[in-house]
């Protein structure tokens, strides 16, 4: 057993805790999604072991299954990615019946989206397609109902509802992420500072999702790369507290830097009471680093990034730490 001495409870307790108490009784402010309410409970207590699987979505547990070859042990969060590519669009129920059968097993389902501009075709290439810019003119009729840009972008979030509202239908909750590392200009949707910019788009998704599809099992997560500017980006990009229930930083050195006091004292203060995590990285924190950060509630290796950057003893080492949670020592999710 490991022993978490630096959580009030051993691991084993804790899970318990989950699985016996109802969830009203558990934390402090209860909301509508479990799987919040599990974030919520568990910062400074244990950090989430998370995997990313991306292309290709015919094989949507590709990297999960690697972690647990390589370690023995099976990723708390599974990721996936509606994608953009011909093979990987074609793919998304594939992987959507993935991210069914990993909420049952007991993970937390987390879900972003490469999404194709508006102004290109769908399916798309990464470059000129994912990676491209829109004029300030096409940014403004992003958001006039009446031009096609905007006629554009509503149908493909349609594809994305639909899938979602199949999650809705077996009670799966997901982190989901619609627009990732929002001050990041190589792409279409982000690097547009202020309340007008990349914040005003992921507000108009959010309404769309939530008000106009119903879609009440999302989990909304605020996104940001660890660029210099992250003190100001966060509040730059911030699409107002209202929109978003975690915060999450993406962790790839951009600065220079990995996993500082500074940006985790940063976004720990941002986020106020609610979850911070590591939304994507290529290295992995080690043990040690989280033992010094234990409020982040999970991080999330990116793909084929956690072979290409990591030793396999240091993942192995990182997996059976007592600062990491795996799948099975998750609780278990409540059927409503």
């Amino acid at each position: 057993m490991k022993n978490r001495s630096r959580s009030p409870l051993p691991r084993i307790a804790l899970a318990l805790v989950f699985a016996c108490v109802p969830w009203s009784g558990i934390a402090e402010a209860q909301t509508r999604l479990q799987a919040l309410d599990y974030l919520q409970e568990i910062g400074g207590r244990g950090t989430l072991a998370g995997q990313h699987n991306k292309e290709p979505n015919a094989e949507p547990d590709k990297w999960t299954k690697w972690i647990f070859a390589t370690v023995g042990k099976t990723p708390a969060l599974w990721s996936g990615d509606f994608l953009f590519g011909p093979k990987d669009v074609a793919n998304r129920r594939a992987m959507i019946e993935e991210a069914r059968r990993q909420w049952e097993a007991g993970a937390m389902v987390s879900l972003l989206w490469h999404a194709c501009s508006p102004t290109s075709t769908e399916p798309c290439k990464w470059k000129g397609g994912v990676q491209t810019k829109l004029s300030d003119e096409q940014w403004q009729e992003l958001f006039d109902e009446q031009s096609q840009i905007h006629r554009t972008l509503k149908q493909r979030l349609d594809d994305l509802a639909e899938h979602l509202h199949y999650l809705k239908k077996h009670e799966v909750e997901v982190l989901f992420r619609p627009f990732h590392e929002m001050n990041q200009g190589a792409f279409w949707w982000g690097g547009r500072k202020g309340p007008d910019g990349t914040a005003k788009l992921y507000r108009m998704v959010h309404r769309y999702m939530t008000e106009t599809k119903g879609l009440d099992n999302l989990i909304w997560v605020y996104d940001l790369q660890d660029f210099r500017t992250l003190p100001s980006d966060l509040n730059d990009y911030d699409p107002g507290d209202d929109f978003w229930d975690v915060l999450a930083l993406d962790v790839y050195r951009s600065d220079g830097t990995g996993y500082t006091t500074k940006k985790y004292e940063a976004v720990l203060k941002k986020a106020g009471t609610k979850p911070i995590a590591v939304g994507e990285c290529d290295k992995l924190p080690t043990p040690e680093e989280l033992a010094a950060q234990p409020k982040w509630t999970f991080f999330m290796c990116w793909a084929e990034l956690v072979r290409e950057k990591n030793a396999e003893p240091a993942i192995r080492t990182l997996y059976v730490s007592e600062a990491v949670v795996t799948r099975d020592e998750m609780p278990g999710w409540k059927r409503k």
